[in-house]
């Protein structure tokens, strides 16, 4: 399964961002593979307006199933419904913990 996570930066072992569509980095896990893939969202934080729906589109085309965020907007997470894409607010703490304790709950 493929998780998104919002992050401060590329490492795992950084904090999360506690907005979704105007993060600066989004963080993929593969929880098959291990492995971590970072998706640069600067277009999207230095936007105008619609930062949201199209973070949210870049998180559907990644394959995530799954957004772990501190605060996802009204439309955002619409739009992330609509793409099958669950989405947990109220995160907090490393992009690696979070995932962590997502998995084990």
């Amino acid at each position: 399964m493929r998780i998104a996570v919002t992050a401060t930066s590329t490492d795992p072992d950084s904090l999360m961002d506690e907005r979704f569509g105007r993060a600066p980095w989004l963080l993929i896990y593969d929880s098959e593979t291990d492995e971590w893939t970072a998706m640069d969202n600067q277009a999207n934080r230095d936007a105008a307006h619609g930062a949201g729906i199209s973070s949210a589109q870049a998180v559907a085309r990644s394959g995530a199933k799954v957004l772990l965020t501190g605060n996802c907007g009204p439309k955002a997470l619409d739009a992330l419904t609509r793409a099958g894409v669950r989405v947990v607010e109220g995160q907090e703490g490393t992009a690696r913990s979070a995932v962590q304790g997502f998995l084990s709950s």
